[in-house]
This record gives C-alpha cells, sequence and structure tokens, in this order.
C-alpha cells in the first residue's frame, strides 16, 4: 500500500536511536498517521548494537520482516551492515560514515570508503552522510541524530515532512538546544537535497 512506509534505524548505545524513533513516531501522529514502534533491542547503556523498528500506516505488528524495510537508517558503519537484512533492491540505505571503533577489540576496522564502494555496488539508493562532522559543525556530536532525520526528510518518498519532524523535535528536546538542532535538521537535509 502507498500510505505504508518501514523503517528500521540502527547504531550504537548513546547516539540518541530512541531519541531519533520518538521523534519520527510524534511526527508521523501529528500528521494523523497511524505508527508502531518495536522495543528497543539492544545494549544501549554498554555502548552495544541498537535498533528499533517503526511501521507508519495501518500496521499490526512493529517487526519488520527480513527485505521489509523502505528506509534502513544507521548511524554506524558496520551497524549499517548488520542492519542489511532489512533491506531489498528499492530500500534508502542513509547511513553515517563515521565510525565508532569498539574498545573491547583489537580487530581492524573495515575501510569504510570500501564498504561505501560495496553498498553501491549491490544496491540502488545508498546516501552516506558525515553525519558526525555535521553535527560538530552545528554545535555538538550529540546532534548527529538530528542530522540523520533531516537527510532522511530530504528523501521524496519519505511520508514525513520536514516541518512536522521539527515540531516534533521541539516538543521532545529542551529549548535551549533547539537553536543547534535546527542547524544539524537543515545540514542533514541539505546533504542529501544539495
Amino acid at each position: 500500500m502507498d500510505n505504508q512506509y518501514c523503517i528500521y534505524i540502527c547504531g550504537v548505545g548513546g547516539q540518541g536511536i530512541i531519541k531519533t524513533s520518538t521523534i519520527i513516531g510524534e511526527a508521523a501522529m501529528n500528521q494523523g498517521l497511524e505508527v508502531v514502534m518495536s522495543e528497543i533491542h539492544g545494549m544501549s547503556q554498554r555502548g552495544g548494537s541498537v535498533s528499533t523498528e517503526l511501521k507508519i500506516g495501518g500496521y499490526n505488528s512493529s517487526i519488520i520482516p527480513n527485505q521489509g524495510a523502505d528506509m534502513l537508517l544507521a548511524f554506524e558503519p558496520i551497524e549499517t551492515i548488520r542492519g542489511l537484512e532489512k533491506v531489498n533492491s528499492e530500500t534508502k540505505i542513509v547511513y553515517n560514515t563515521h565510525p565508532i571503533v569498539p574498545s573491547s577489540t583489537n580487530k581492524p576496522y573495515p575501510d569504510v570508503d570500501n564498504v561505501t564502494k560495496v553498498l553501491k555496488e549491490n544496491f540502488k539508493h545508498v546516501l552516506p552522510i558525515d553525519g558526525t562532522d555535521l553535527a560538530i559543525e552545528a554545535g555538538s556530536v550529540l546532534a548527529l541524530n538530528m542530522v540523520l532525520l533531516g537527510a532522511v526528510t530530504a528523501d521524496d518518498n519519505f511520508p514525513l515532512s520536514k516541518e512536522s519532524v521539527i515540531d516534533a523535535m521541539k516538543n521532545n528536546l529542551k529549548p535551549k538546544f533547539h537553536e543547534m538542532n535546527l542547524k544539524a535538521i537543515e545540514s542533514g537535509y541539505k546533504s542529501i537535497k544539495g
């Protein structure tokens, strides 16, 4: 159905994945859309993998089947790879290219440019973004989630308007952070729209 949309969000604990999901869910409701969201999966307090699943429009279950996502929103390159089971040939893959190297391993981190190259060779809609740098430019690395939210609103098929996302952001974050987060949303949006 045209009015249904599935978003799989993944990253590392502490990157704002839960808040991002909340804002998307509230923005959907503000636009009069039905939304269901999964419980958070992962070890968010230990810096481990975290994922949430959102379905917009008339769904009973919040779990996205494998290859069922319309969008993969990934906050970290390796987490992008972990989320690939949810994508299909038409899925938009928006991901932050800035790695978070785990301190608990001595294995080398894969080359991010190579990750991007392989993704682009295998999927049609790959949108890498250095969200971490854009967040720092906006005022804080903590604005990464707002950069990525801005980026997804730039996609013509994304069911939520940038304005509704901004309204939901303002409702969920303290006013003293609004200006910084508005800059972050705009920079993410412009990075995709050009």
